[in-house]
């Protein structure tokens, strides 16, 4: 795996704290700092690039403590973009019975977009990600994640893994919402890497695998440089007709698909590595179709 550059380096980190269950802080070699006037991303994404760095570039001083979690806030909205790498285009085409239709939007002006997940359905690094129960194969899709405030500008970088269905989708475009938002579908962390911080992100590499106990079952590397779009492009697409007051996270699309005989099993563990960014590791397991009764039960 491509080493990560994280011993002296800033990043944007959400924790846990005793108050908070999504602080916003400045984490520099793993110390969370408060920064001033801002608890949440929400919050953070409601200012202007240059007034929340400016805010951010203070912070140092006033050490906070908890535990790290997925960097969003509790209102945040992640979405998603699809067939954005050709790798991707190729794979859908593989998998689905209606294949014209991935071609033509990659090749479309208009980009595929998708809403993805709430913070609910959202987790952060060393935490569970969900396989249907229905779902005869499951993959990992992993990403490259922008944050975007309310003014369009690009914050930061994070990795998101976009967990998919892949027989559900494949069987008919239209099941696409349900083979990617579901209960343990989304994975985005481990913190953001402000963009101020990175001289050139179009060509960051990305590399994942699959681990099942001791063996290495998939694993492949690609880069930014294959993206198909621009984050730009991307980004003035999803604020077409929208509005997003506390900013959102978009998820880029991946360039990384395992081949139709791999799938996921629970108890798998699954790491993507984005140069720069850092590294998210998930342990898979199973969500069972009952899962909104089950909730209710703990909860009771």
């Amino acid at each position: 795996m491509a080493q990560t550059k994280t011993s002296t380096s800033a990043f944007i980190a959400v924790i846990h704290t005793a108050a908070h269950q999504y602080r916003i802080t400045k984490s520099i070699n793993g110390k969370y700092f408060a920064i001033p006037k801002v608890l949440t991303i929400s919050d953070a994404l409601e200012l202007p690039l240059n007034e929340f760095k400016s805010l951010f570039d203070q912070a140092g001083t006033e050490e906070i403590f908890g535990s790290l979690t997925a960097p969003i806030a509790a209102d945040s909205e992640i979405w998603g973009a699809g067939v954005t790498y050709q790798r991707s285009r190729d794979a859908r085409k593989e998998e689905s019975g209606i294949p014209d239709v991935y071609q033509l939007v990659y090749e479309a002006d208009r980009p595929e977009l998708f809403f993805k997940a709430t913070a609910r359905r959202t987790v952060g690094t060393n935490s569970n990600v969900g396989i249907r129960a229905d779902a005869l194969t499951s993959v990992p899709e992993p990403e490259v994640a922008i944050i975007i405030n309310k003014y369009r500008e690009l914050i930061g970088l994070t990795i998101c893994n976009d967990m998919t269905s892949r027989n559900i989708e494949g069987e008919n475009p239209l099941y696409l919402s349900q083979a990617k938002i579901y209960h343990g579908s989304n994975a985005v962390g481990p913190m953001i890497r402000p963009i101020w911080e990175i001289n050139d992100y179009t060509a960051l590499s990305i590399e994942a695998k699959i681990e099942r106990g001791t063996n290495i079952v998939w694993q492949a590397q690609t880069s930014l440089a294959q993206l198909n779009r621009s984050f730009t492009d991307l980004i003035e697409y999803l604020f077409r007709c929208q509005s997003f007051p506390v900013g959102a996270i978009l998820s880029t699309g991946t360039g990384i698909v395992p081949p139709l005989d791999i799938s996921l099993q629970a108890g798998d563990v699954v790491t993507i590595n984005v140069e720069e960014v850092g590294e998210l590791v998930n342990k898979v397991v199973t969500t069972p179709i009952n899962i909104n009764e089950l909730e209710n039960l703990w909860a009771m």
